[in-house]
């Protein structure tokens, strides 16, 4: 069905465009002293193209919106909430809480300055972006992010089904109670990498930062080059190959991992777990 084109419009009002089925918004302005919200709560099979979005909750219990080469402003909180089947290209999104409980998401070409963006969502795709947040996509699964560059601090925690490649991450507490990911080709600056994880590989990856990788379980390590990373691996079930320069490895639990160079490995008589993991020269592992 051929959409109807609405063209250099403005709405100020609230809910404006309640509803609303097959629209094309070309050139539109959703912003007034009627600071009127939800302008498209409920809609379906919607396209925004150049549009800016100065309001609050315009997009709640969506099915199918395209949104491109749009802003979406920081007073325009909490955008997309509750919907399905997103596709934002080349666009902003300013506005805290950007994204919660939505599925089937794409974001292309996309620079976002949200907190808490992206919680509880399911089957994300990210290319060719950036993202700035504070605890980003928790509890969220089925992410797969490529040329993302992120920064922001406990990003990706609780998360199920990542798969990562490609991206730079500058963050802290990253990956926490994170199960079944893959991150590889990824530079990752940040301490206190992965704790508390499950069934993660990294392949390829650079990794800075203190205590990174305790409390993991079946943690996987692939030619991953480490920059004077200290107190690694606590109480870990790890292995795998490591490049580059280790600080330390305290109390490692189970596994073997091959190093390239550790200065110090550490087991200390407090420890309450057996500690038997094996750390080898390189290559013999």
């Amino acid at each position: 069905m051929e959409k109807k084109i609405i063209e250099n419009a403005s709405f100020g009002q609230e809910r404006a465009l309640y509803a609303a089925k097959g629209v094309k918004l070309i050139g539109c302005r959703f912003e007034g002293i009627e600071d009127g919200e939800s302008a498209l709560k409920e809609s379906s099979s919607v396209e925004l193209e150049n549009c800016y979005m100065d309001l609050r909750y315009p997009f709640w219990h969506v099915k199918g919106i395209s949104v491109s080469s749009s802003e979406l402003t920081p007073n325009c909180r909490a955008a997309l909430w509750y919907s399905s089947s997103i596709d934002v290209k080349q666009s902003k999104m300013f506005g805290i809480k950007a994204i919660r409980e939505c599925q089937n998401v794409n974001l292309e070409g996309v620079e976002v300055l949200s907190p808490e963006f992206g919680w509880r969502s399911h089957s994300i795709s990210i290319k060719d972006s950036r993202i700035e947040s504070e605890y980003a996509f928790f509890e969220s699964d089925g992410i797969k992010a490529d040329n993302l560059r992120f920064n922001g601090k406990y990003s990706f925690q609780y998360t199920r089904g990542l798969h990562l490649s490609h991206c730079i991450l500058d963050t802290k507490d990253a990956f926490w109670h994170c199960e079944g990911a893959v991150i590889e080709d990824c530079e990752v600056n940040g301490e206190y990498l992965a704790w508390y994880s499950k069934d993660l590989t990294f392949i390829n990856c650079r990794i800075k930062g203190t205590q990174p990788f305790c409390y993991c379980q079946n943690l996987r390590l692939v030619d991953c080059v480490f920059e004077g990373s200290d107190l690694a691996f606590e109480y870990s079930e790890a292995n795998g190959n490591c490049l580059g320069h280790i600080a330390s490895i305290k109390n490692f639990r189970l596994g073997e991992l091959s190093c390239e160079q550790v200065d110090q490995i550490i087991k200390t008589e407090d420890s309450v777990y057996p500690c038997l993991g094996k750390v080898l020269p390189f290559g013999r592992g």
